[in-house]
């Protein structure tokens, strides 16, 4: 059954939060059927994620990409992302979530978060980390137990050992993370592109040129179109549209926004302009997307 609103809702951590951590910056639990959240599906965070699943079956969709839940396996989300996640009764496992500003404090390396392969991919998918040997398995259950206990006793260097901690699963997670991406090619214009997906998911409803996109990166349109055609085979101007129909797509199947309504939200003054943008890239008008699809 479809649920009808007037927007795609956006969680903060301290949503996740228990109260007397509201201020803070991470979270770290145990992922079961139990968690109690008043959330609606989809939406989004506005924060990372580390989704570690021992348990249980089911469904996890990421933006248009879904994934079939067979643990043991690891989930993570980038903010920006809309996700839906159906799953069984006896799911079980741990998530770890946490803004930048948590994992990048006292870090000289401003760009070491979005380096992991699984934040911001360049393909723009998430397929899940599944786990294989039980040396492994066992090892990051063990993180996010020790995690957990390092939270409850809540002692003086809390900060730093959490930091440490998460630090430790995401190595371990990347070193064993399947990835096309050619290591050995890293380097700016690697980044530059990562930087670029993020600020897309930052800015995606304001409607940006790509030379306002480019401005933002301190690199010419020209450069940037290069780059990111390099390293995904796409134009920037192409996933800048493919983002805006994603978004599009998903507020003409979730909510119950008016199409004047929608191109308000995308910053897009003309409405005629707006149903002829979405056409051409969707093949679709956006009441027949909503009537033929969307049903």
């Amino acid at each position: 059954m479809k649920q009808i609103s007037n927007h795609i809702p956006v969680y903060s951590l301290h949503n996740f939060s228990s109260p007397e951590r509201k201020s803070q910056q991470f979270q770290v639990e145990v992922f079961d059927a139990k968690r109690h959240f008043s959330v609606k599906y989809p939406h989004r965070h506005d924060f990372f994620e580390v989704l570690y699943l021992m348990k249980g079956s089911g469904f996890h969709v990421i933006d248009s990409n879904k994934y079939e839940i067979t643990p043991p396996c690891v989930f993570f989300m980038s903010p920006g992302q809309a996700h839906k996640i159906e799953f069984s009764n006896d799911i079980e496992g741990y998530i770890f979530i946490f803004t930048a500003d948590f994992y990048l404090a006292n870090r000289s390396n401003q760009n070491s978060l979005i380096e992991f392969p699984f934040f911001y991919n360049l393909r723009q998918d998430n397929p899940p980390l599944q786990l294989e040997k039980d040396e492994d398995i066992q090892f990051l259950k063990q993180l996010f137990l020790r995690s957990i206990s390092e939270l409850r006793n809540n002692h003086t260097n809390l900060l730093d050992s959490l930091r440490s901690l998460l630090d430790l699963m995401l190595t371990t997670c990347t070193s064993r993370y399947k990835t096309e991406e050619n290591l050995e090619t890293k380097g700016k214009g690697y980044l530059l592109v990562k930087r670029f997906y993020q600020l897309v998911e930052e800015n995606n409803y304001q409607n940006l040129s790509l030379k306002e996109y480019a401005a933002r990166l301190a690199v010419t349109p020209n450069h940037l179109t290069q780059t990111v055609k390099h390293y995904t085979g796409k134009t920037s101007s192409q996933i800048i549209k493919a983002k805006q129909v994603m978004e599009i797509k998903r507020l003409l199947v979730h909510t119950s926004l008016s199409v004047a309504e929608i191109a308000n939200q995308f910053s897009f003054e003309d409405q005629s302009y707006f149903t002829k943008f979405f056409k051409r890239e969707s093949g679709f008008s956006p009441l027949q997307y909503r009537s033929e699809i969307a049903r």
